[in-house]
């Protein structure tokens, strides 16, 4: 893991060597103030050497300047370097996101995954800018002022060396406790996240449901469980704290004891014994900066482990054989086909079916049988157990995913819409067709005349998810960006079915001419929209029920012509 934090420094190797060598000038610069100190009181003082004493004074303020500047450049430039290695980070992890299945995505909540990459990779910038600096700094200031406080007296010198071990023992024996608290505090407040991503994109649910109450219910378990981490956090930080800080304290203690009866015996003087107690901040000051880091060390290898637990995480692979598909005719064909989300329960049982290129196949049935299933398997978003897919009589795994999926439009109940243009939401059909295509897509969409009514035409932002359209529109402005795709295989799964029946009669239209010429795999709760398919499957607790036409399936008296009187008998109503 260190070797994986550290690669992340090599795109800034100037900048990270600049950096190190001001924070290495700082810390020598910090040890003139005491060389200065003891010189005057052994000998410019006594010996009256004013001029000396003002040259040196004069000489340290320049000093001092020359530190201000090396400081202002390790704050603001060593902060750049921290946040271009963050912005690193974070397009790792978009990235690598990008690639997960959708297994992943149905095991972790988005809330969640944006604590990732915000306020891990935060505390990862900050470990990335002050760790190497801090060391760097300290670790010279305490070699250098325990071989100057060397050249002042040797044995206090060592008495105060032989304290050291104390400080580092019980710094090793708190870390990883404070360490795995830490990490309980990052895992809440991803919980936090989590409740507060999930709550603020269902505030209309909560709106129209009066279940404020409730949402405000849920976000405060989260709310309790980050106050309980980040109280056992703060807890182990304190004990780490007041125990390191009682051996530094014990640290003046010891000098002011011995260094008085070193003097009493006269084996030290009064300017070497008081230009000792000036030094030896020097260095118990970078040994208290080295404890502070651990705080800060702790936190950001938790941000980082958390990291790397995304990055790990394997992604979607192409066979090391896999070619580009080209553009496929369609002919789509399940083999012994089973599946299932959790190990031990299948969705799916040994199902096969045949949809030829051009043909319009639909899948009819109870909730939870498998159909959406179906529609999954077909693009990779989910793999096989068993059995294989085939189109055009390849097995889909012998396609690159990125080709095979060119090749399949996808039109769904629940529809995603980004907080953009209309322009740009039918552009992701195609993001390199020209404006005459994705007009003439809205054509085809029955949308364009909708898109000419509004004051910035395709321009106008539309909200998240396509607040500002009605579900109607939301569903011709995604019609419209399968159009713009052009894909040779559609899936429409239970496309219209959040529709009221006059609009869904209009969007019939604009599925209609989708559809021509595809080959198009239907999942439909209303059987009106899929009475005309070439094939209608009825799938019924991961198997194949009933299939035929649909005169066929109605004259069989089966669970498709339950299906249809049904509903046969509700429109009578309506």
């Amino acid at each position: 893991m260190f070797k994986r934090f550290i690669s992340y420094y090599k795109p800034h190797m100037k900048l990270f060597a600049l950096d190190m060598g001001a924070s290495l000038l700082v810390s020598l610069l910090a040890i003139l103030y005491p060389v200065v100190t003891r010189r005057m009181l052994n000998d410019l003082i006594p010996n009256q050497k004013y001029e000396w004493i003002i040259a040196c004074g004069v000489g340290l303020l320049v000093l001092y300047a020359i530190r201000m500047y090396l400081n202002f450049f390790i704050q603001y430039q060593g902060h750049v370097m921290g946040v271009r290695m963050q912005a690193q980070m974070r397009s790792d992890l978009f990235r690598h996101l990008e690639k997960l299945p959708f297994s992943f995505y149905d095991e972790h909540e988005t809330g969640k995954i944006m604590s990732r990459l915000t306020n891990d990779l935060t505390d990862i910038s900050e470990l990335a800018h002050h760790g190497p600096e801090t060391l760097i700094i300290s670790l010279t200031s305490v070699v250098i002022s325990f071989a100057y406080l060397m050249t002042i007296h040797v044995g206090l010198s060592l008495i105060i060396f032989a304290c050291v071990p104390f400080l580092v023992a019980i710094s090793l024996f708190m870390r990883d406790r404070q360490r795995k608290a830490f990490q309980k505090s990052r895992k809440s407040m991803a919980e936090i996240n989590g409740a507060l991503q999930s709550s603020v994109s269902g505030i209309r649910v909560t709106k129209a449901f009066n279940n404020a109450e409730k949402e405000q219910e849920n976000f405060e378990k989260g709310n309790a469980m980050f106050r309980e981490a980040s109280r056992d956090a703060y807890k182990a930080m304190g004990q780490f704290h007041s125990g390191t800080t009682f051996i530094t304290d014990v640290f003046n203690v010891v000098v002011l004891i011995a260094g008085g009866l070193f003097m009493y015996n006269g084996q030290i003087d009064f300017a070497d014994y008081s230009a000792f107690i000036v030094s030896i901040n020097l260095f118990l000051n970078p040994i208290n900066t080295l404890i502070r880091f651990m705080e800060q060390f702790q936190s950001g290898a938790a941000g980082f482990e958390r990291f790397v637990e995304v990055m790990d995480t394997p992604t979607e692979q192409d066979a090391d054989d896999a070619v580009d598909a080209g553009r496929l005719r369609g002919d789509i064909q399940l083999e012994n086909v089973s599946y299932g989300y959790d190990e031990g329960t299948d969705v799916l049982h040994d199902m096969s079916l045949h949809i030829p290129a051009g043909a319009t196949f639909a899948l009819v049935g109870p909730s939870g049988g498998g159909k959406t299933t179906i529609c999954h398997l077909i693009p990779r978003f989910y793999e096989v157990l068993t059995g294989r897919i085939t189109i055009d009589g390849q097995d889909i795994r012998t396609y690159t995913r990125d080709s095979l999926r060119r090749n399949i439009g996808i039109v769904q109940q629940d529809i995603y819409l980004f907080n953009a243009s209309i322009r740009d939401n039918i552009l992701y059909g195609r993001l390199d067709a020209t404006e005459e295509e994705v007009i003439e897509a809205a054509k085809r969409a029955n949308i364009h005349d909708y898109i000419q009514t509004l004051e910035n035409g395709y321009d106008t932002v539309i909200g998240e998810r396509g607040v500002r359209l009605s579900g109607g529109q939301k569903q011709r402005l995604c019609i419209a960006r399968v159009f713009l795709k052009n894909p040779p295989i559609l899936i429409l799964d239970e496309a219209t079915s959040a529709l009221d029946n006059t609009t869904e009669m209009l969007i019939q239209q604009s599925l209609d001419e989708l559809c021509k010429g595809r080959t198009t795999l239907v999942v439909a709760h209303r059987l009106s929209t899929i009475k005309n398919a070439d094939e209608i499957a009825v799938i019924s607790d991961g198997r194949i029920s009933e299939q035929g036409d649909h005169n066929a399936l109605v004259a069989q008296g089966g669970i498709y012509a339950q299906l249809h009187r049904q509903q046969f008998r509700e429109w009578e109503e309506d």
